[in-house]
């Protein structure tokens, strides 16, 4: 099973391949915003990867429109809704 491990809170949990890493922090109670519901209509869950970006979904072009709204952009960033996990382990940042 693969693993999310969200920073700077340094907590790990045990996903399902497939499963997005918002899915991953709302199963764990992990306080990742979520304005549109996981629609890939906002850029609240704006997360940076740290390790494992090829442990990930492909970025589609909706996602790459939408993480210009995000704060903090950088080569790392991903929306945690569309972020599928593809089966290896994942290291992001919540941005303040």
């Amino acid at each position: 099973m693969p693993k999310v491990t969200f920073l700077p809170i340094n907590i790990t949990f045990e996903a399902k391949t497939g499963e997005s890493v918002l899915e991953v922090a709302e199963l764990n109670n992990i306080p990742l915003e979520h304005a549109c519901g996981g629609n890939c209509a906002c850029a609240t869950c704006h997360v940076i990867v740290e390790q494992g970006m090829e442990n990930l979904s492909e970025m589609e072009d909706a996602e790459e429109d939408r993480l210009d709204e995000a704060e903090g952009l950088t080569l790392k960033s991903r929306l945690g809704c569309q972020a599928k996990l593809k089966g290896g382990d994942v290291v992001v940042t919540i941005p303040k």
